[in-house]
């Protein structure tokens, strides 16, 4: 647990509360989010039936960056997470500002077009004209009076929503097992006649359908940012992180063979909803199919939502407690045990992302932010490994890992930016933009505010 610093406000801290199984289940449902019922038929459109070599591709890529973490957080289980290790390793107070601020975005843009995205599903299950932002706003402020009930409760609905979402992905995988075998599982857009099956299959379009479906494995890191209040997370951490990843990969390895089997990859790249196509032609005898998945939808985004926003408001108290942040952002209630000042913040300023408009443009930067801070992630744990006198974690990797994890961030953000600016259209070059905007109102940000009170070597 992390000591008294002159920096701390109050004397309460958070409490470790959260087992192994737990924290697993929650890396688990910030990855299983309802991304992949639409990203399923955009790579498909990328890579026809080989769409399974770019979730294996995306594993791959988010494994190696999966492992620094779980090595990180058996070394330094802080709330700040990214933040905290980039000051700890890098010593660059301005650095670890971006960091944050950049996480701290992906979670908000997040929570604000999830809400919004309920509101509106809800209005179509029920068939009713609904006022979209205010109920979206409703139900942040639910999600935050669970947060601050404690994270033992958290952990809870977070369970059972994981659970709701876990099972519309194996049902589908149930009922379309049997079509496995049925289609030439290297077939792609670009196979020519003289090359045959597989003909079309380059690095490039594997590493751009990687780029799309990586989207589908991000979540794990908000793991890093609970690490304070695990229990034993020298052992639960890495259990709870790597666990979670490897359960989410067999679950979408499955779902992207199953999805080509069912539906001819050209019709599921066609589709607007893919995933419910093919629990239509998997399942013709499921009457209400539709409704059933409108519900997991709910759960799914509102499972998303409920761990953003514990990651945002630990997020804002680790931060705080590097003296990054204001101080009154690092009080926790003494009874609840939560960051009650962080979770209203986060509150008011959620609600003004929803008011405001243009959320969706922002949510499009989120891949593009976490790839730069899994890069400067990489980079700070093999500083932190050449330094003498660090302490060790109880799961220690070798620095080739995560020497190659910011080694293929970088190159994934290469091709997502080449593909941006030499083929892709106006809606394609926003992302980018919009991630170097973010990047740069942050940097004038901490001119402005000038932290006075950053702790030099961060040993909280």
């Amino acid at each position: 647990m992390a000591d008294e610093t002159p920096h701390s406000s109050h004397p309460t801290e958070l409490k470790q509360t959260i087992g192994g199984w737990q924290i697993l289940f929650y890396g688990l449902g910030s990855m299983l989010g309802a991304g992949i019922y639409a990203l399923i038929g955009r790579a498909a459109e990328t890579l026809g039936n080989a769409v399974w070599l770019a979730f294996l591709m995306a594993m791959l890529a988010a494994l190696l960056t999966g492992l620094s973490y779980a090595c990180v957080g058996s070394r330094y289980a802080r709330a700040g997470g990214a933040a905290y290790v980039t000051q700890r390793s890098l010593r660059k107070p301005w650095l670890s500002y971006v960091v944050g601020i950049a996480v701290m975005m992906s979670g908000l843009t997040s929570m604000a077009t999830g809400s919004q995205a309920i509101a509106e599903n809800l209005a179509r299950a029920l068939n009713v004209e609904l006022p979209i932002k205010l109920v979206a706003i409703g139900l942040v402020f639910l999600v935050g009076c669970i947060i601050y009930r404690g994270l033992r409760e958290s952990m809870w609905a977070n369970i059972v929503c994981t659970v709701v979402e876990a099972s519309g992905l194996i049902f589908i995988i149930a009922v379309g097992v049997r079509y496995w075998g049925g289609v030439d599982y290297f077939e792609t857009a670009n196979d020519t006649v003289a090359g045959g099956s597989g003909s079309g299959i380059t690095l490039t379009i594997i590493m751009q359908g990687a780029v799309l479906t990586f989207y589908s494995f991000i979540g794990f890191e908000d793991i890093l940012n609970v690490s304070e209040e695990v229990k034993n997370p020298r052992r639960n951490v890495p259990f709870g992180l790597v666990g979670a990843m490897i359960l989410a990969t067999l679950i979408y390895m499955a779902v992207a063979i199953t999805a080509v089997s069912v539906v001819p990859w050209r019709e599921l790249a066609a589709s607007k909803t893919p995933l419910m196509e093919v629990a239509h032609r998997a399942a013709p005898w499921f009457q209400g199919i539709d409704g059933v998945y409108v519900a997991i939808t709910i759960f799914a985004i509102g499972n998303t939502a409920l761990l953003n926003y514990i990651m945002g408001s630990r997020l804002l108290y680790g931060m705080s407690k590097q003296g990054l942040l204001p101080a009154l952002l690092s009080r926790v209630h003494p009874v609840r045990r939560s960051p009650h000042v962080a979770i209203a913040v986060l509150f008011f300023i959620v609600s003004a992302l929803i008011l405001s408009g243009g959320v969706k443009q922002l949510a499009e930067s989120t891949v593009l932010l976490l790839l730069t801070v899994f890069t400067v992630v990489n980079v700070s744990l093999v500083v932190l490994k050449l330094r003498p006198g660090e302490e060790k974690g109880g799961f220690e990797i070798p620095i080739l890992i995560p020497a190659l994890g910011a080694f293929v961030c970088a190159a994934l953000i290469a091709v997502r930016l080449q593909a941006a600016f030499t083929t892709g259209g106006e809606a394609e070059r926003t992302a980018p933009i919009i991630a170097l905007a973010i990047i740069g109102t942050s940097l004038l940000l901490y001119r402005v505010l000038k932290p006075k009170n950053v702790v030099p070597q961060v040993d909280l």
